[in-house]
């Protein structure tokens, strides 16, 4: 954990003096005052570094100090709905896991934060707005309850000098879902051949464990044809023959991955870092894992990050169509009881700036995408493959197509995930013998049966 402050209001009015015109307080007449903010923890050392550098900037600009608390990701999930429950909350989170917003708004937990949100909203992508756009079961109407900071998509690591190594170029990579998917089998049976016995063709996350195993079998569904599972009147749709297929299928397709011996054996035990670890000790040769973290990892080892690893978005569908991206978001959220409302918004207002967000998100290296398109379109840092190899794939996909998370639409879905309900249907037959049709009526029942709790009320 770290905690960053100001020593003084004296060095803090001292400060603004000398900064100018950005030096005047966001917060109208407001006497200086301290708020609370929990973040979540970086997965490289520069992303904390520049969060620190923003605070900072904060804190200089406007008087203020704000208490910057850095937890990682997991334990912050439990810290956030143990404040919540208790009442004793900070005066600002990070939504960790993403998905916090549709549950905490559904529940009146969260300060509506529509009067920062509003003024700068034709500058965001609207994956972005809808994600913080949530429904209040209490008010019975949506509102913003989140304000994006920073996003993120889902493409494919791949070890460029183990596909070479089995006799392939990084050209003959397929451009479509199964194909590209397949592509990597045939790898793994060469590079056995050589003597790397523990090597498989993927390292997808197939546990019931964590965020990893629900974007994999996600972004399958929306390849497969499944994308209206739940639309964005918050409607769950069971009974679309479309939908129904196109999880069968997706079932049936990473099942008879696992069955066939190219993902690996323990991977049902993995949780969200197994799959990073396993691909940087080249165990995989491709993986599915969200934003640029994997190669992140490896940054300062030049070779294997300017040369040896390779970025993909995701391929067409089976019949050539573009495949929609989910966009993670991350938010900044302002918990209900918080005491620094006024001041945790100003935070928020300073680091959704132009300048100052743009600067936020490139001193994490890229690893997370800006929520404002202009950033990644206009600016070469993120489109110049000289500058960085991954960026531009990178980029390209953030620019679309993409769509939020189901559980933007109904909180249901938050659940849904939380349960890990479709991947307990691929155990059942992966790992239990059930027959497929079997156990995906058996998730659809318990889907229907978690929406039957959170109805939405149409205006």
């Amino acid at each position: 954990m770290e905690k960053v402050s100001r020593r003084s209001l004296l060095r803090a009015s001292l400060g603004l003096a000398a900064a100018g015109s950005l030096a005047r307080p966001f917060v109208a007449d407001a006497a200086a005052t301290t708020a609370s903010y929990w973040a979540v923890q970086g997965f490289v050392p520069e992303e904390d570094a520049r969060l620190k550098k923003v605070v900072a900037e904060y804190e200089k600009a406007s008087g203020n100090t704000i208490e910057l608390t850095i937890v990682p990701f997991a334990p912050l999930r439990q810290k956030i709905v143990s404040a919540i429950t208790s009442g004793v909350v900070p005066d600002l989170v990070t939504n960790s896991p993403l998905e916090l917003i549709s549950l905490q708004a559904w529940q009146d937990n969260l300060v509506d934060v529509t009067d920062v949100v509003e003024p700068i909203k034709s500058r965001y992508f609207p994956a972005a707005l809808q994600t913080a756009y949530c429904y209040n079961a209490k008010r019975k109407q949506r509102s913003y309850y989140g304000v994006p900071i920073s996003g993120g998509t889902t493409p494919f690591h791949v070890w460029k000098d183990l596909v070479e190594r089995a006799g392939y170029k990084a050209s003959d990579i397929p451009k479509t879902w199964d194909a590209f998917i397949d592509f990597f089998n045939p790898v793994q049976d060469k590079l056995r051949a050589q003597g790397l016995r523990h090597t498989y063709a993927n390292g997808f996350v197939v546990s019931t464990i964590g965020n990893d195993p629900n974007n994999t079998f996600h972004h399958f569904l929306n390849a497969y044809g499944g994308e209206d599972i739940v639309t964005p009147d918050g409607k769950l749709h069971s009974d679309d023959p479309q939908v129904r297929a196109a999880a069968l299928k997706t079932l049936n397709k990473l099942v008879s991955l696992f069955k066939a011996g190219y993902t690996p054996s323990n991977s049902v035990n993995w949780n969200d870092a197994d799959d990073n670890n396993a691909f940087h000790s080249k165990l995989v040769v491709m993986d599915f894992d969200g934003t640029l973290s994997t190669e992140m990892a490896m940054f300062h080892d030049k070779q294997a990050y300017y040369h040896d690893m390779l970025t993909f978005g995701l391929p067409h569908d089976n019949e050539g169509k573009p495949v929609k991206s989910f966009f993670g978001i991350g938010l900044l959220l302002v918990p209900k009881g918080a005491k620094n409302v006024a001041v945790a918004k100003d935070y928020a207002k300073f680091v959704t700036q132009p300048k100052v967000n743009a600067e936020y998100i490139k001193g994490g290296l890229g690893r997370n995408l800006p929520v404002f398109p202009a950033q990644l379109r206009d600016d070469s840092w993120w489109r110049d493959p000289k500058i960085d190899p991954h960026r531009p794939v990178y980029a390209e996909q953030g620019l679309g197509p993409t769509m939020p998370y189901h559980y933007t639409y109904n909180p249901a879905y938050a659940q849904v995930m939380s349960e890990h309900v479709w991947n307990v249907a691929w155990a059942d037959i992966a790992t239990g013998g059930m027959k497929p049709e079997d156990a995906a009526d058996r998730a659809w029942r318990r889907i229907e049966a978690i929406f039957a709790k959170y109805p939405i009320q149409q205006a």
